[in-house]
């Protein structure tokens, strides 16, 4: 099972924050360090001192961390049009030396888009669609190729399709609730499916999902299987208590919701969903000041689970 720190920047963390918590995720033997992409805080929080934009904060972890693997969960649609995108993550994949991956979803949040004049159009999964078309494709044309595509969003003319991820390919990670439609988009262009903050059962139900939609396509066994979950892990009832009222949480919500209590009780609901094809987990970590947690989840709950 991979564990991977998953942060919410917007609810307030300074990009030295995040640097500070990247290199923990790093030295603690975490898998990953994945963020948010959102521009406006959610909730009863002030998000000072502001939003930081997602892919330039992973271009300066690029430079500064070495092994883990960087990227969004998941990098809204609506923010960036798609021949942009795939130049900015090719760039940081280089900048990085080939660990980037990305999520791509399609933008849900309208205040933020009201908040910083971003238009947020009503149909967003069909322009989706077509952006996954357009990352996905510019990546794949061979050097010395041109890519054209003309859809009902976008089109693309002659694009020479530069530039290259240092990756042969970057991971792609589409995920999402959707009965239907998701799971044809993630069969179709994804490597990984990931499912946010669900039960037990729901995640059993859309991974089902999609490993149908993957049989129609044509595709094996070979889509990576991951939940994002809220961690809120402590020695003791007392710690657990204090690290849920600092993110503003109830402990029996959590412990229903997310992975929350002792290391032992956090280690036995992990195997829950590895029990129904989940292979790797996105922990979110929500108090970006609060190192002693990671660490926690570092010893006891990682360790047993390697």
């Amino acid at each position: 099972m991979d564990l991977r720190i998953f942060t919410e920047p917007q609810q307030g963390a300074t990009y030295d924050t995040l640097l500070t918590v990247a290199k923990a995720t790093e030295d603690l033997g975490f898998d990953a360090f994945f963020r948010s992409d959102h521009y406006l805080r959610m909730g009863n929080v002030d998000g000072l001192p502001g939003p930081t934009d997602a892919w330039i904060t992973l271009a300066g972890l690029a430079r500064e961390t070495k092994r883990i693997r960087l990227g969004t969960l998941m990098t809204a649609g609506t923010f960036r049009l798609p021949g942009v995108l795939a130049i900015q993550v090719a760039q940081v994949d280089q900048m990085s030396g080939g660990r980037v991956e990305l999520g791509l979803g399609a933008g849900w949040f309208e205040e933020e888009h009201k908040a910083y004049g971003i238009p947020f159009p009503k149909e967003k999964f069909a322009r989706l669609e077509e952006q996954l078309e357009i990352v996905t494709g510019l990546w794949g044309t061979a050097p010395g190729k041109t890519f054209d595509f003309h859809g009902a969003h976008y089109d693309l003319t002659d694009s020479p399709a530069l530039p290259k991820p240092a990756q042969e390919k970057i991971p792609v990670l589409v995920g999402g609730h959707g009965p239907t439609r998701t799971p044809r988009l993630a069969a179709k262009y994804a490597d990984e499916f990931n499912m946010p903050f669900a039960s037990v059962e729901d995640s059993e139900r859309q991974f089902a999902r999609v490993r149908a939609a993957a049989g129609e396509a044509g595709r094996g066994d070979e889509l990576t299987y991951s939940n994002a979950l809220v961690v809120c892990v402590g020695r003791d009832e007392a710690e657990v208590a204090r690290r849920a009222a600092a993110i503003g949480r109830e402990v029996d919500e959590l412990r229903l919701n997310g992975l929350a209590g002792s290391p032992a009780e956090v280690v036995d609901k992990i195997g829950r969903y590895a029990e129904i094809g989940a292979s790797r987990i996105y922990l979110q970590v929500l108090d970006l000041d609060d190192l002693d947690h990671l660490e926690l989840i570092s010893a006891p709950v990682q360790s047993q689970l390697a």
